[in-house]
């Protein structure tokens, strides 16, 4: 497969149905009380007469099967209001962090009321599609903005949410191309593959079969578990009987269950693909070998600097080093638009943010292109309109809500289970 290719797709209406398609590189074309009086500027929209302050809540997984993505979401919050704070550009940021943790255990029905509560304009969050469907809802009827970085689900392309639904991911009709184009190009041809029995699983294997299926591969066996169970015997004898020559693992942290049991069947480690619910560092969490094993998941490259900074908030926060930065990149780029939309539109209630985040990220095509916080800031200020590009790459939101550029890497296991990029 080729390091980069693209694919364009017809910008949808809100109960459109999207097609997509793409690799590694794709670029799709498609609350609380007014924060102050607003004076107009220019063409920008309006600036506040006076500082705003945004309250903004995490719904983010500090416990649960997705509990390896909560520290580098969380940093990436962190860093951005630090540095926000620090700009002091007329607004401020007042965060409240929570716990989502997944559909489970549901820590999340704790979290979003208190936010509720709280009067928090956006939440960001959850990292599970599966968890905020289960809150969505419930935030649209209150008024407040739900902006994931981490939602994949192409079901919230279409969903009923009043304009208050964003995110910085890119819909698994993006992924799943790539994972069963770089499947097929590794010169597989029978699969079998797992899943996890929701939003997230069934979409991500419904669109791997199908982009498989459609080089000249079978998929020869597939089996579904739902989050909460213990046992996989069941799944893993479904696909050990067909003896496929790869396995696609659509999972979270039931993998480390799964793959041992695979291994054990005789199927080859370094035959699994993996997907970004279970693509971390396993080290010895998992009792096999998986060198050779590949995986994909949303985000570019980061710099070395940006990680750093991610990293020095964090553990100043008290907490260890990091281990992981997915997501940390499109929860950095989640909080900033949330701020800079609140500055073009000189208020801090939701809706007059939510219609100001697709100007912001240059998805109305005017603006001018600017990368941080404090930069775009002083283009608001000036009376100017603002075209964020963030760490998770141009984002340039469609009128869903999605952004309509991203990357999706290609990463593989070495003897260490620890993985490295190599697309």
């Amino acid at each position: 497969m080729g390091a980069f290719s693209r694919a364009t797709a017809a910008t949808r209406s809100r109960k459109s149905k999207a097609i997509l398609s793409g690799a590694a590189l794709v670029s799709a074309t498609a609350l609380a009380l007014s924060g102050c009086a607003s004076t107009p500027e220019g063409d920008g929209g309006t600036t506040p007469a006076e500082d705003l302050t945004l309250k903004i809540g995490t719904v983010l997984p500090q416990t649960g099967s997705l509990a390896f993505l909560g520290p580098p979401e969380e940093a990436g919050v962190l860093l951005a209001v630090n540095e926000i704070n620090e700009a002091a550009k007329s607004i401020k940021i007042d965060l409240t962090p929570g716990d989502s943790g997944d559909a489970d255990n549901k820590a999340f029905e704790t979290t979003v009321p208190k936010l509720q509560s709280a009067g928090v304009s956006a939440m960001i969050g959850a990292a599970a599609s599966g968890v905020t469907k289960l809150f969505l809802d419930s935030n649209v009827s209150a008024g407040i903005i739900t902006f994931s970085p981490a939602n994949t689900s192409p079901d919230f392309t279409t969903w009923d949410d009043d304009g208050l639904y964003w995110r910085t991911a890119p819909s698994d009709l993006l992924q799943g191309e790539v994972l069963g184009n770089l499947i097929a190009e590794d010169g597989h041809k029978n699969i079998g593959i797992i899943y996890q029995n929701d939003a997230y699983g069934t979409g991500l294997f419904g669109v791997v079969k199908e982009v498989f299926e459609s080089t000249g591969g079978t998929v020869v066996a597939d089996a579904s578990y739902n989050d909460g169970d213990a046992s996989f015997d069941a799944q893993v004898a479904t696909i050990a009987a067909a003896n496929p020559d790869a396995i696609v693992l659509i999972t979270f942290d039931q993998f480390a269950t799964i793959a041992p049991l695979l291994v054990n069947a005789g199927q080859d480690a370094s035959n699994f693909y993996l997907v970004d619910g279970n693509l971390k560092q396993w080290g010895d969490q998992v009792s096999v070998n998986l060198a050779g094993a590949k995986g994909t998941t949303p985000g570019p490259v980061l710099s070395d600097d940006f990680q750093e900074r991610l990293n020095a908030a964090w553990t100043a926060d008290g907490n260890s080093d990091l281990t992981d930065f997915s997501y940390a990149a499109e929860s950095y780029d989640a909080t900033v638009l949330l701020a800079l939309a609140a500055l073009a539109s000189g208020s801090t209630d939701a809706a007059d943010i939510a219609g100001k985040l697709r100007e912001v990220s240059g998805g109305t095509g005017d603006g001018e292109k600017c990368t941080s916080f404090a930069a775009c800031a002083d283009i608001i200020l000036g009376g100017g309109t603002a075209d964020y590009d963030g760490y998770s790459g141009p984002i340039t939101f469609d009128e869903n809500g999605d952004p309509t550029e991203a990357t999706i890497g290609i990463f593989q296991f070495g003897d260490d289970n620890m993985h490295t990029r190599i697309n």
